[in-house]
């Protein structure tokens, strides 16, 4: 049984009585969770090696090294693993912290994912007043005071099943340049139309839409130990120095360092 699978079985945070608990998970193999499901607690996915594409109905966050996002209670989701990854899911009831109502990724302190790992390797059917249920306690306040990070882990995949499907295809194929008139045509609008109708539902140009989808393919590569170069080409860039400057404009550092210092870290 896939370890992904496997853990959540094990571990069901519906059936823990506990209002925080965690899960530390090692896949050897890309991995995907059961399809679209729920958890009356909220779920915060916290990637330390690899990286975790987190898919909800509005939308999929990326979740690279060192970083994490926020599954509020009741939000239909469906995590993907990297192959070689390590991440730690962190369940918290509503009435253990004030967290946000919509799904967002969350900067956390490198104390703050210590003691996140630490609690996961606790056993989770902890006593009220126990020192793990103080350290969970002290986890849960300190996470309510953590910020949101900007948008650019973030990829707005509204309800539109033809988006969606367009979607599907520029991850699936990232190389292809087919321009928004190209786009429009398919879908039986003109270029114009289907460049107001992609706005309207994303909040996006579709230039800037289509290089989310890039940002989103790229980390996921990277943090499987692709190289720069070969993302580069993957993603149909020109040359390595042009995905580079891409990148560092959208995410602050050159590919190669932004990943390295994650991983470091």
């Amino acid at each position: 049984m896939p370890a992904l699978h496997a853990c959540l079985v094990e571990h069901d945070p519906d059936r823990l009585a506990a209002a925080v608990t965690a899960l530390h998970v090692h896949t050897r193999e890309s991995e995907r969770e059961k399809p679209f499901h729920t958890h009356k607690k909220g779920q915060l996915v916290v990637a330390l090696h690899g990286a975790v594409t987190c898919e909800t109905s509005q939308g999929m966050w990326i979740v690279p090294p060192q970083s994490s996002v926020w599954i509020p209670p009741g939000v239909p989701h469906s995590n993907r693993v990297t192959a070689d990854g390590q991440v730690c899911f962190l369940f918290v009831d509503p009435q253990a912290a004030a967290m946000p109502q919509a799904c967002c990724t969350l900067s956390l302190n490198p104390l703050l994912i210590q003691m996140i790992r630490h609690l996961a390797d606790q056993p989770q059917d902890y006593a009220a007043g126990s020192r793990t249920a103080r350290l969970a306690a002290v986890l849960a306040e300190e996470l309510a005071h953590m910020q949101a990070q900007s948008l650019q882990l973030h990829l707005p995949i509204p309800a539109n099943s033809r988006l969606r499907d367009i979607a599907r295809r520029l991850a699936e194929h990232p190389a292809d340049r087919s321009t928004v008139a190209d786009w429009g045509a398919r879908c039986a609008m003109s270029e114009r139309s289907f460049a107001r109708f992609v706005l309207a539902e994303t909040g996006m140009t579709f230039g800037r839409w289509r290089q989310q989808i890039h940002i989103m393919v790229a980390l996921q590569q990277l943090a499987s130990g692709a190289s720069v170069q070969r993302v580069s080409q993957e993603l149909g860039y020109d040359s390595v120095s042009a995905f580079i400057t891409m990148f560092k404009k959208t995410l602050g550092k050159p590919p190669a360092r932004y990943i390295a210092e994650r991983q470091a870290a």
